[in-house]
Parts: C-alpha cells; sequence; structure tokens
C-alpha cells in the first residue's frame, strides 16, 4: 500500500541543519513489527506513523520509533510529526494548538508565527544522581570527577541522565568513549552569547556511542532543571549539533502559569509516498 511521507528537518532555520524525521502520514493498519521493521530501514534516530487519535481532544495519535525500538515521547519528532500533518491539511480542533496523542500521554504543540513548540512533559524520573554513578560518567565521558559540577536525572521517556559541565567549551571538546545510557551533557555560554548553553546528546547502538543531532526531549528535561535551580531564565536559546556539523537551535520559553515551551523551526526536505 502506497501512504504519504514527509522527511522533515527539525531544530533549524535552513534544510540540512537540524535533526531528519520520518513521516509516514497514515500508519493506519501496520503492525508494530512493521513499522519497527522500516524505522530500522530508514535508520535515523527516529521515524513516525500518524494514526488516528482514540483520546477524544486529540488532533492525531503518533508513534515514534528508533530503528531498534518504539519511544514513549521523543521531542523533534513531535514537532516534525506536527508540521508533516499541518503541512498534509491536518486541521487542528482549536486554533493555534494542535493536541498529539502518544504512548507518553497528550503533549500540546504550539504554532508560533516561525516555528512549533511543544509543551514540556512531565519528568518520569528526576533527582540527583548517585556519587557512584557520577564517578562511572565521568569514565564515559573521559572527563576528571571534579568537571562534573553537576548531574541529575532527566527522564521525560528517553531515560535522559543530564550532567553539567562549567561552559559549553568544555562541551564541545567531548571525546567519550562507549556510553552505555543515554546521556546529555550542557555547559554555559559567556553571559551574552547569542545561545545560553551548549548541548550534546550520547546514547548506546549497537556497541557504540552515537551522538544526536539535535534532542528536543532531552532540552525539554534540562530547562526543567536548569529553570528550577536558577542556572538558567527564560526564554532563551541553546545550540546543539555543533559538533556534528548541525546548526540546531531549540528556543526554551515559560508562561506564568510555569508552563515550559520546546520549539524550534521545522522544514520538509523530502515529500512523496512509501510502500508499506
Amino acid at each position: 500500500m502506497r501512504r504519504p511521507f514527509s522527511q522533515v528537518d527539525v531544530f533549524a532555520g535552513t534544510s540540512y541543519g537540524g535533526n531528519p524525521v520520518a513521516v509516514v502520514l497514515d500508519g493506519s493498519g501496520l503492525s508494530t513489527a512493521e513499522m519497527q521493521r522500516f524505522a530500522h530501514w530508514t535508520n535515523l534516530s527516529e521515524t513516525t506513523f500518524v494514526l488516528s487519535a482514540t483520546a477524544a481532544d486529540a488532533d492525531y495519535q503518533v508513534r515514534i520509533f528508533t530503528p531498534a525500538a518504539e519511544l514513549p515521547f521523543a521531542g523533534h519528532p513531535t514537532l516534525g510529526t506536527c508540521h508533516a500533518w499541518l503541512a498534509a491539511g491536518g486541521k487542528p480542533k482549536r486554533a493555534g494548538r494542535v493536541l498529539q496523542q502518544c504512548p507518553a500521554g497528550l503533549v500540546e504543540v504550539r504554532r508560533n508565527p516561525s516555528d512549533l513548540a511543544f509543551a514540556a512533559p512531565p519528568l518520569l524520573r528526576t533527582g540527583p544522581v548517585q556519587e557512584s554513578l557520577v564517578v562511572h560518567l565521568a569514565s564515559l565521558l573521559r572527563v576528571r570527577r571534579d568537571e562534573i559540577l553537576d548531574a541529575q536525572w532527566a527522564d521525560n521517556g528517553p531515560g535522559w541522565v543530564a550532567v553539567l559541565l562549567a561552559s559549553a567549551d568544555a562541551v564541545l571538546a567531548l571525546r567519550p568513549g562507549f556510553v552505555d545510557l543515554d546521556v546529555g551533557v550542557v555547559g554555559p555560554y559567556p553571559e551574552g552569547s547569542p545561545e545560553a548553553f551548549e548541548v550534546r546528546a550520547f546514547f548506546p547502538k549497537d556497541g557504540s556511542t552515537v551522538e544526536d543531532p539535535v534532542t528536543g526531549s532531552l532540552n525539554a528535561s534540562l530547562a526543567q532543571w536548569l529553570l528550577a535551580t536558577g542556572r538558567a531564565s527564560a526564554p532563551y536559546v541553546a545550540s546543539q549539533g555543533t559538533a556534528l556539523g548541525r546548526m540546531g537551535r531549540v528556543e526554551v520559553t515559560r508562561d506564568p502559569d510555569g508552563t515550559i515551551w520546546v520549539g524550534g523551526a521545522t522544514v520538509t526536505c523530502v515529500e512523496g509516498e512509501v510502500e508499506l
């Protein structure tokens, strides 16, 4: 069966500078195994499948797959899927807002004048990391223990543990060994810089370490941590992907009610049909 398909670049203002996601706009009738097989074939960090919503208020339902497993939530696939759904003629039930249903729950996406932004979902696991794990993280990242200023569980679905270094330069200088868990690293730029932080995301795959170009879920959980501890003030912009030659920019804002929004530019790079 031929199904509408898009590949969307997320978190960059120009094509091929951010993080791509493959979007199958009609996943009806596909089994989990068929979705997983296609996601494995695309070999992108995530591939999504759009389905009719089963929650009364949702505009659509999405399932998100890495090449190896399904995720309950992920940030750049959320924005890329919403972009593709709107571009294909999707009509949200509320003006300016899209409500996405995924295994992690309902995620609201806001349509801003120049980008899309999702409301940061609640953390599934938070709190300080045990000292023994901090020592292990230092070993994985190949830094001294005293170079890690703080570490926190920041899991909103993928399982992130967050590490704070002293500076963006320290983050960019990282040359990690094999990481055996999903690690997000953040460090501040000097005051007055266009970006407030540099972010990098590492995870294990097939016995090696992979770096994700731009990571919405990680930036969402980092924002909750950094804002709560007074290390950041909203709005701010985080840079990610620099070490990979990408130009990812993640915009973080916070409403008066405390809702944190994680946004960025989205652009369609591939559009057509896929046989599934």
